[in-house]
């Protein structure tokens, strides 16, 4: 991969900071901080074609399935923008990137935004290659859709938020505050900006009524201790991070009144695909009476799925557990022991209690199911 670079993670002006920036987009430039690096150094990499991009969401530089999604997206556009001549027609050029995009695809398999976006991207150049006698002419097509993509993601998790703090304000009664759980990291970091779960959290604090935001610290890789909390930190928002063991006591301890995770993939049942160790959250929700809430972008659902049992869970690798710090440091467990090591795991929609989008709220029905299809449909 290209070029390191430190830098500030985030934009200061005068004496307000700006959200993190996962993602830096300049047409023709894209430099992704790389955070597996983080909270102890500041460091963005230099993306300048789809192999970058491949190896940089392959290898968890940038995650969290809405970026994965976008920085895809754009580091093909950065090499399309900084393509020498094309030799070939305006079909070449659409059959050249839907390539690239199916490259792009295989990197994470689980995560539906990625694929979803392709198949948006492959749409809008098979368009642009019917109607036009230049191969530019489908590049600027496809470097302009891949920018809307990245302002329509923040405008989108800004929605999200909006309805998850009226969501959780509404579960009020006589409390004046209340204190959330989240899993993993789904912030600026996981994002384009602000973020699903974590930017409801960023909502609710807003609007005064957070308590505090708990976060686990999400082994094998620790996308909590290392981001979350980072995020939450830098935003000034009460925060505490748990061992993710610990989540079922906190909430038997009367210390929590909801849970809320994102999520890489969303069934056409409900069924929901999100970081190793959410399914255990909700079952500890459901068992101590708390509501458990997925936020996500309507990209993240998958209507092609009936359930959750269709969803491709990808197995990392088993140095994450192996070594410490996710598989960056020493070697801490025994040699020659057998590692299971899935990145993933499915709640199943019963112990879901709504699904937060930028359309609104998806909830249950009176058969106590979600009509997710019909909700996407009037969307």
């Amino acid at each position: 991969m290209a070029t390191e670079s430190k830098k500030n993670g985030v934009e200061k002006q005068g004496n307000d900071f700006h959200a993190l920036q996962a993602i830096c987009y300049n047409r023709g430039s894209l430099q992704l901080l790389d955070q597996r690096k983080l909270p102890l150094e500041t460091v963005y990499l230099e993306i300048r074609n789809a192999s970058d991009g491949w190896l940089a969401i392959k290898e968890m530089v940038v995650r969290g399935a809405p970026a994965i999604a976008i920085a895809a997206a754009l580091s093909l556009a950065v090499e399309s923008s900084n393509l020498k001549a094309f030799q070939g027609t305006p079909e070449d050029a659409a059959s050249f990137l839907a390539q690239k995009l199916e490259y792009l695809v295989s990197s994470r398999p689980t995560a539906v935004n990625l694929s979803d976006a392709a198949t948006k991207l492959k749409e809008i150049i098979a368009k642009a290659a019917s109607t036009c006698s230049e191969a530019d002419t489908v590049f600027q097509a496809y470097i302009e859709a891949a920018e809307i993509m990245l302002e329509d993601d923040v405008a989108s998790n800004k929605a999200i938020g909006s309805y998850g703090a009226s969501c959780f304000k509404s579960q009020l009664k006589d409390a004046k505050k209340i204190s959330i759980l989240t899993h993993c990291n789904t912030g600026s970091l996981a994002t384009a900006g602000y973020g699903t779960a974590l930017g409801v959290i960023r909502a609710v604090h807003a609007q005064g009524i957070l308590e505090r935001a708990y976060c686990t610290e999400t082994r094998p890789f620790n996308q909590g201790s290392r981001l979350t909390a980072f995020e939450l930190v830098h935003d000034n928002i009460p925060a505490t991070l748990i061992a993710d063991s610990a989540a079922a006591a906190l909430m038997k301890a009367g210390n929590v009144q909801g849970v809320i995770v994102g999520a890489d993939r969303v069934a056409a049942n409900g069924d929901t695909a999100n970081k190793i160790g959410t399914y255990s959250l909700a079952v500890s929700a459901k068992h101590h009476g708390i509501p458990f809430y997925v936020a996500a972008p309507l990209t993240s659902v998958d209507l092609s799925l009936p359930s959750g049992e269709y969803i491709i869970i990808e197995e990392r690798s088993p140095k994450e557990l192996l070594n410490s710090r996710g598989g960056l440091g020493e070697q801490v467990a025994a040699s020659g022991i057998s590692v299971w090591n899935p990145a993933f795991d499915v709640t199943p929609a019963n112990l879901i209690s709504g699904i937060i989008t930028e359309k609104g709220v998806i909830t249950k029905s009176g058969d106590k199911a979600f009509d997710i299809k019909d909700f996407v449909q009037k969307s």
